[in-house]
């Protein structure tokens, strides 16, 4: 058995040394090493850093690693470096913001300025496909994760924090597809840059999270959901404490010290191959409520944890911030429902409207659509608000912002807590 932390400590080491390298080569006027070349480099400096390990265990009295760990670590980090392979181009270009793989030569790539290409293929053979995302899978997140014919479905965060889906043997050819997080560390003025929101609901939205409100927000897929979940927890100020809880680790909060320096990413666990060991979302979801948290952020609601989840947000843990697959800001509703049917809590729909009612203050609908007025570039943009009054049978809510002459959130209608909001900055338009 790798021990995987020893992995992902050396992975890191080995990277950073690599990284000074380029940066020396640089200074000094020398070329950039090939690929090949940094290999090699690369299993040099892995096995520095594995003597360095040796004569450290042996001062601290310990037992090193056998000529058999060495090799199996060394191979690990070296995989956990380089392992993502012809995809490497792909995932360089800041451009590419999904790749779709059906199949190891059918390759379809959609680019940030809404074109869609077919490229070369990412590996000789489906075999080898199947390889390099098992490789993925045994080093990317906190823990192992099995891809074979026992366990056909595959999620999880790559290093660059891009986010891939992946199956086999329930398809004709194994199937991969990677979503790029093109904008990692993003603030609100960033969206406001690109047109994402109007200055208007981003003062609006930073005071909502300075409010401490519940936010859900919705979209369909690629919509920009977690890139605007991103800017939102980076309204909340450094010294709260952020407990996320992701199936696949991906928002990576934790990842900026200097804007959130108390956090901790739960990660779902899948059970082995003998069924054990599962670790669900909601588990994690009622473990974090333990662990002290200012906030909760869920990255993305898809099953029985909504309920969970839901309880959490009326239990003192105010401007909690989650994600939701859904076609309209009102459709969340009628989708939470039914996520907490399938639940053991089996809520019936009158309750669990009351729940609703009870822990969302604000859902805010994301849309992606083709801009033809600019060469059909894909755009994203908040089109609507929608704030939770109450309950009376159903959930009670009135849409603060609708869709603009351009589908832009324009103002609508009053907000309820306004009074909450003007103390954290927010005035119909404009600042106080």
């Amino acid at each position: 058995m790798i021990d995987h932390s020893l992995v992902k400590r050396f992975r890191q080491e080995v990277g950073d040394r690599l990284a000074h390298q380029r940066r020396l080569d640089q200074v000094n006027g020398l070329a950039s090493m090939t690929g090949e070349d940094e290999r090699q480099f690369a299993r040099a400096l892995i096995s520095q850093v594995l003597e360095e390990h040796a004569r450290s265990e042996i001062g601290l009295g310990r037992t090193p690693p056998t000529v058999e760990e060495e090799e199996a670590l060394a191979a690990g980090i070296h995989a956990a470096l380089f392992g993502v392979g012809r995809l490497q181009p792909l995932l360089d270009d800041p451009e590419v913001e999904n790749i779709d793989i059906n199949g190891c030569d059918r390759v379809f790539v959609s680019y940030a300025d809404g074109q869609e290409l077919m490229r070369e293929p990412v590996a000789e053979s489906d075999d080898e496909l199947i390889e390099l995302i098992q490789i993925l899978a045994a080093y990317s997140g906190l823990s192992s994760r099995p891809f074979d014919t026992a366990n056909p479905q595959l999620d999880l965060r790559l290093p660059d924090g891009s986010r891939l889906s992946a199956v086999m043997d329930v398809t004709l050819r194994p199937a991969v597809s990677i979503r790029r997080s093109r904008l990692g560390k993003v603030f609100m003025s960033d969206l406001v840059g690109n047109g994402t929101l109007s200055p208007e609901v981003g003062r609006f939205l930073s005071a909502v999270v300075g409010a401490r409100k519940n936010i859900m927000i919705a979209g369909s897929t690629n919509a920009g959901k977690t890139t605007l979940l991103r800017a939102l927890a980076n309204e909340i100020p450094p010294y709260e404490r952020l407990i996320t809880v992701e199936r696949a680790l991906e928002l990576g909060l934790d990842q900026f010290p200097e804007l959130h320096p108390n956090v901790v990413a739960f990660e779902q666990r899948l059970p082995n191959s003998e069924g054990q060991g599962e670790i669900t979302m909601a588990e994690l979801v009622r473990r974090s409520l333990r662990m002290n948290p200012s906030r909760v952020i869920v990255g993305e609601v898809l099953g029985d944890e909504i309920v969970t989840m839901l309880n959490a947000m009326t239990q003192g843990n105010d401007g909690s911030l989650s994600t939701i697959h859904a076609n309209s800001s009102m459709e969340v509703f009628n989708r939470i429902s039914t996520y907490a049917l399938q639940a053991g809590e089996r809520l019936p729909i009158d309750a669990t409207h009351m729940l609703i009612a009870g822990a969302i203050d604000f859902v805010v609908f994301v849309e992606k659509r083709n801009d033809y007025s600019r060469g059909g570039t894909l755009r994203r943009y908040v089109s609507s608000i929608r704030e939770v009054n109450g309950c009376d049978g159903r959930v009670l809510s009135s849409e603060v912002f609708i869709p603009g002459a351009d589908g832009s959130a324009t103002p609508h209608a009053p907000v309820s807590c306004l009074e909450e909001l003007a103390a954290h900055g927010y005035n119909p338009g404009g600042w106080l």
